[in-house]
């Protein structure tokens, strides 16, 4: 039973097992109103006071400032040095196209989350996607300019282990942005709604490992030759800005969309 804005008016013992249940709190929390725009879906977090739902709330809005505060950080740190071509991709992965493309994904994670009406997945998804392409293709255009500047330099390719880890995260990237628009937009590759449908799960359990790798990926490159000499991004500084958005991210996940 729901009420006028959407959310369950009671949980009994048959709740808090559905979809909009989510890892840090109980069956409704987390979850979108139907008569609230997307834009809040950034900052939403539980509706009761309770100890788990203020935490959510808090949470989530400490996430959005800092993956914001990250990559601000990152594009103060290129600026402050003389501009280059170099600065476009550094070899830290703090660099300004590579932050916003990690940005515009966890903001993509962060709004689809909360969804849980037909309309609102359908408009959530739609937005979701658009995020995540315009991301690819930041992360692309960073892929290119690194590899160019590579190339006319005579550097060598994917040599130190912040290089490796970020090819994989790359490739990664591409793979999970194919298979995410086919199983939504192009369900007859799998064999039909109902094949592509499965997969949703598995989609989403690689997206938050994904997103884990990347931070993992920007930590690496702090302890890169060309950040320790220029950028002087602190490792710490990363390690703790990617534990808070993870914190912020991770309780909304609703465990039935897991298979949980």
């Amino acid at each position: 039973m729901a009420s006028a804005t959407g959310m369950p008016e009671a949980r009994n013992s048959n709740q808090g097992r559905g979809e909009d249940e989510p890892l840090l709190g109980e069956a409704g929390d987390a979850s979108q109103k139907e008569d609230q725009g997307l834009q809040f879906n950034f900052v939403i977090g539980n509706r009761d006071s309770t100890f788990n739902q203020t935490v959510l709330v808090i949470t989530a809005r400490k996430q959005l400032t800092m993956s914001s505060q990250l990559t601000a950080t990152i594009w103060a740190s290129v600026f402050v040095q003389p501009l280059m071509l170099f600065s476009a991709h550094p070899l830290t992965a703090k660099q300004l196209l590579n932050s916003a493309g990690i940005l515009l994904t966890t903001q993509a994670i962060l709004l689809l989350q909360p969804t849980h009406t037909p309309k609102q997945k359908r408009q959530g998804t739609n937005i979701h996607a658009t995020l995540n392409v315009t991301s690819i293709l930041t992360l692309l255009a960073a892929l290119i300019v690194i590899e160019y500047n590579k190339i006319s330099h005579g550097g060598t390719h994917f040599e130190s282990p912040h290089a490796i880890l970020g090819l994989i995260t790359y490739i990664l990237f591409f793979l999970q942005a194919i298979v995410g628009i086919a199983q939504y937009y192009i369900p007859s590759v799998f064999g039909g709604v109902d094949n592509a449908k499965s997969v949703y799960k598995y989609h989403r359990m690689s997206g938050y490992v994904l997103l884990t790798l990347s931070f993992a990926t920007i930590a690496a490159a702090t302890q890169t030759g060309f950040n320790k000499n220029m950028l002087h991004i602190a490792l710490w500084a990363v390690v703790v800005a990617s534990i808070i958005t993870l914190v912020g991210v991770l309780p909304r996940i609703k465990k039935q969309k897991l298979g949980l």
